[in-house]
């Protein structure tokens, strides 16, 4: 909302501070600076406040505001006077403001860095958490304009005021003074205000997620008059699914006289519904969804699922149609899923909810399913029906414009109801959000993930999403450090999904191999071998083998503590006539699950090749077992719970002495419940899924104890030092292209870090490379600085171990002769370092994931075979330890062909040092140490470039917002 004429002219109206956020009940509003025009919207805000509330703000009964008043609280410079207000419907519902004071606390301009601050809240909208809130984005503001602490003065009977306060995570002093409670209140983000804003951005998301897909009613809107049609057959799905809550079907084209439609309600518009409705399916053309959007705003519609197509993926009108779907939506306080979707689905038997154009809904299971594409969903589906699993719940979100994977994560961590969570993603609106949200669901719950248009400059039209610069394998590294299991197509996704789903993860990567094809289990130790698993040699059972036989291997391989997960293979058995026979699949599956039963928390997979009935009695889960033994796996879940906080809704452990101890112990194990054996037609498949479930469960072993980054590294950095030195070289007017530092700069700047870069002198001529050497000392090298020369000594722009006056002479008119003047070469001398292994680390901010530490051998290893890895910073010292070690090429560094091993570990704190430079410091927006030659003892920095720019803005710090369109 921009300003009128008659606000000050001295600082524009600030706009990047309007922000949409998720309120603590799933609900959206609006957050954004109070202009002049506001004046009206004030004063019905302020009469609609109790006069307790009012009294709570201004310490004395107060029932209106002056002229003087609104005048006050609407002018505001921006700088030193700012209030913001927070918007439903274009109405205000809640404000703050903040008066810049001294030391005296009267009114103060700048330097004054201290703050005094008041907010509002309407009475009905208190216990939303509009206030803390308001406290992040007035804290942001603050800030920005130099403003270091709040101030603020709270009657002691103002608890809700109070335990705002307290709870924002900030450093703060409290005193009683004068019968008020004085609160001063540090600005500076702590760990602690972090960590607080991250855990009421996953409770308002999920929340406004779980109101989607848990409403008391729903209405159709654009439900046809005759059968057919979008809106129509989305309300056959409704019924049919069984929906618990109550359903409308709603058309501005029905008769007057139309009281019902498919034996439902059927109603001209929302308001002639008389009753409140949770979630409105829109599937209306495009140019009459403003009008229905506003009903269901005007009538308390919780939230929107819109099937409607003509959007962003329509071009430029389609995208600004689009943008202003979302801000429609958003000021009624309402959350979108579409435009351009299939619908959702919620399998839980308290909902039954199909609100979608899938036909038939999905048996009720343990998966989560988010996808970008209809037709992807749509496939997904029907593989999924065809494998017997079943969902939890299914999104597909079309152009998502507003709602996103991101929310659905923040849904199921906590979702009771879902054990894995598979996402079709064709873009990633925030990236760096997404890494944070997936680490942590990934700790409790797998993710699969399988990403589309994952070439530059294929982003699907539609989604708006921040250009990224990384390749692809580098986007794979990051998700696989985040715990993400990043699969290429979807069938992976569905293999490997059944397999997490209802399998217990495996302790390690030894597999036992049985069947009765000796051909069929070989290839099965072959696909292992090539994903890197340990394979035990197959076990032929022969083609006469029954399913007897089969189920006592199964027994023996799941009690061998030698082995963590079994592939069992099978064919039609061959009958006596030597025809072949497809047989009773339903046996030999009975057979599989009772050894499973049985056995140690393993799990188990089958190959199969043209047995009738075998998947499908594999899919069903036993029901008939006893429960499971405590301290067995559950699928999806490793047998022993590591260490650190316990999942959301994961029962207690038993109380120490709470069984009897004179019990007698069991003779034999009870048999544990079993979930349904997936089961591939080949077995690559197969081991492909077993194998991301023992890299899966790896990761999240280490993840249970986190990294960390080395103590001894703060006693060499001089990270104050570091910050002058860069506010020196950006200037006061810093170009937003940024610049490249020159060496010696480069060099200064990376020893505040404790990163030494060997010096080089520049060598015009040969009698300067001459004075040169004489100052480092022989041997010394002799390289071109050229850009087309750089780092190319296949080309013979490097000359080394040169020992003497008459070698470096010789060199320097060798180098001339072949590549061209001086000029134009730019030699520079250097002294030789020791014998190492060369390798590159780098470091840059790439636009979409943030910041990325790199690491490879140099030369053709990297930079030919692209075979370097990736972690996000900041890096632990376990991030630095995997870096090195993930590469094709790690050999080379631990002692490869009996040479010797290198310096690693020097290596690795090198690794450490760059991630908290750039870490600490956004204006490094990249760096290249190359190359770096590791010894055996220590290593050798010989090349350095350094690229500051100002530092881009970090959505992921500031206060939560949603994003923007």
């Amino acid at each position: 909302m921009q300003p009128s004429p008659e606000q000050s002219p001295h600082h524009a109206y600030p706009d990047h501070w309007e922000a949409d956020v998720v309120l603590r009940d799933g609900g959206t509003a609006r957050i954004r600076p109070i202009t002049t025009d506001d004046a009206d919207r004030l004063v019905s805000f302020y009469e609609q406040v109790s006069d307790e509330s009012k009294y709570y703000r201004f310490f004395a009964p107060y029932p209106r505001l002056s002229a003087k008043d609104v005048h006050r609280f609407t002018h505001h410079d921006y700088v030193d006077r700012v209030g913001l207000a927070v918007t439903v419907g274009g109405e205000f519902i809640a404000t703050v403001r903040y008066d810049r004071i001294n030391e005296q606390g009267r009114p103060a301009s700048a330097p004054a860095d201290e703050a005094e601050v008041a907010f509002l809240v309407q009475d009905a909208h208190q216990g939303r958490g509009v206030a803390s809130a308001l406290l992040e984005h007035i804290a942001a503001v603050a800030r920005e304009r130099g403003i270091r602490r709040f101030a603020a003065e709270v009657l002691p009977a103002n608890n809700k005021m109070i335990k705002v306060f307290r709870d924002a995570g900030y450093t703060q002093q409290r005193s009683f003074e004068d019968g008020s409670v004085h609160l001063t209140l540090d600005l500076e983000p702590t760990a602690e205000s972090l960590a607080v804003q991250r855990a009421r951005e996953h409770r308002a998301e999920a929340r406004s997620v779980q109101r989607l897909l848990a409403p008391g009613s729903v209405a159709v809107i654009g439900a046809g008059r005759t059968p057919g049609g979008v809106g129509r057959t989305v309300l056959r799905n409704l019924l049919s699914a069984g929906f618990t809550g109550r359903t409308y079907a709603v058309n501005s084209a029905f008769a007057a006289d139309q009281a019902t439609i498919d034996g439902v309600p059927a109603h001209r518009s929302l308001g002639e519904i008389g009753e409140p409705v949770d979630l409105a399916v829109v599937a209306v053309p495009a140019d009459r969804v403003p009008e229905a959007v506003a009903d269901c705003g005007e009538h308390g519609v919780q939230g929107l699922v819109v099937l409607s197509a003509g959007y962003a993926e329509w071009g430029a009108e389609g995208r600004e149609r689009q943008r202003e779907l979302v801000r429609q939506a958003r000021s009624y306080g309402m959350r979108i899923i579409g435009p351009n979707a299939f619908g959702i689905i919620n399998n839980s038997e308290a909902v039954r909810l199909n609100a979608s154009l899938a036909p038939e809904r999905p048996a009720s299971g343990r998966i989560g399913l988010f996808t970008q594409s209809g037709a992807i969903g749509i496939a997904l589906l029907s593989g999924l029906y065809r494998r017997g699993a079943g969902l939890s719940t299914f999104i597909s979100a079309g152009n998502r414009a507003d709602i996103s994977g991101n929310d659905f994560l923040q849904y199921w961590y906590e979702d009771p109801d879902t054990d894995v969570a598979l996402l079709y993603l064709e873009s990633l609106g925030n990236p760096r959000k997404f890494t944070r949200l997936a680490r942590r669901i990934a700790a409790v719950k797998p993710v699969v993930v399988v990403k589309g248009a994952r070439h530059s400059g294929s982003t699907p039209p539609g989604h708006a999403v921040p250009v990224s610069r990384i390749p692809d394998a580098t986007v794979s590294a990051l998700m696989r450090q985040a715990g993400v299991i990043r699969v290429d197509t979807v069938t992976e996704m569905v293999d490997a999904g059944l397999l997490l789903a209802d399998q217990p993860l495996p302790a390690g990567g030894r597999v036992a191999i049985l069947g009765n094809s000796e051909s069929l289990g070989l290839l099965t130790y072959d696909a292992c071998l090539a994903e890197g698993l340990r394979p035990r040699p197959p076990v032929d059972l022969t083609t006469a083998a029954t399913p007897q036989d089969f189920r006592d291997a199964l027994a023996e391989a799941l009690a061998d503590d030698g082995c963590d997960a079994v592939v069992v293979t099978a064919i039609p058995w061959v009958g006596e006539n030597g025809e072949a026979e497809s047989g009773d699949g339903e046996v030999l599956a009975t057979a599989l699950h009772a050894a499973a039963a049985a056995g140690p928390a393993k799990p188990v997979t089958v190959v199969h090749v043209e047995i009738g009935g075998l998947a499908e009695a594999l899919a069903a889960a036993t029901s008939t077992v006893a429960q499971q033994r405590p301290g067995q796996a559950s699928p999806g879940r490793p047998a022993a719970a590591p260490p650190g906080p316990r999942p959301v809704g994961a029962a207690a452990d038993p109380a120490p002495g709470a069984a009897d101890p004179g019990a007698p112990a069991p003779e034999s194990p009870a048999p544990r419940a079993v979930g349904r054996i997936p089961a591939y037609p080949a077995a690559e498949r197969a081991v492909r899924a077993l194998a991301e479930a023992v890299r899966y469960a790896q990761w999240r072993r280490q993840a249970a104890v986190p990294g960390k980054v080395p103590e001894f590294l703060d006693d060499t950095i001089d990270e104050p030092a570091a910050a002058a030195l860069i506010d020196t070289l950006l200037g006061p007017d810093p170009d937003p292209r940024g610049r490249p530092l020159e060496h010696d700069e480069a060099r200064e700047l990376l020893a505040c870090y404790g990163i030494t870069v060997r010096p080089t002198l520049p060598a015009p001529g040969p009698d300067q490379a001459v004075a040169a050497a004489a100052r480092l000392g022989y041997p010394v090298a002799l390289k071109t600085t050229a850009p087309h020369l750089r780092h190319r000594a296949d080309l013979g722009g490097v000359r080394l171990d040169l020992d003497g006056e008459s070698a470096l002479r010789r060199a320097y008119g060798e180098l001339t002769d072949l590549l061209g003047k001086p000029a134009e070469l730019r030699p520079v001398v250097q002294s030789m370092a020791p014998r190492g292994v060369d390798t590159v680390v780098r470091a840059a901010i790439d636009p979409a994931a943030g910041a990325v530490l790199s690491f490879g051998l140099a030369g053709a290893p990297s930079e030919l075979l692209g075979d370097t890895a990736h972690r996000l910073v900041p890096a632990t010292d376990r991030d630095a330890a995997e870096l090195i070690r993930s590469i094709r090429a790690a050999p080379v560094l631990f002692g490869w062909r009996g040479s010797a091993p290198v310096d690693t570990a020097a290596l690795e704190e090198l690794l450490l040092r760059v991630s908290r430079l750039v870490d600490d410091h956004p204006e490094v927006v990249s760096i290249a140490l190359e190359p770096v030659v590791v010894a055996t003892h220590g290593l050798t920095v010989l090349g350095a470039s350094v690229r500051l720019s100002p530092p881009p803005a970090r959505t992921d710090l500031g206060p939560r917002r949603l994003s923007n369109y």
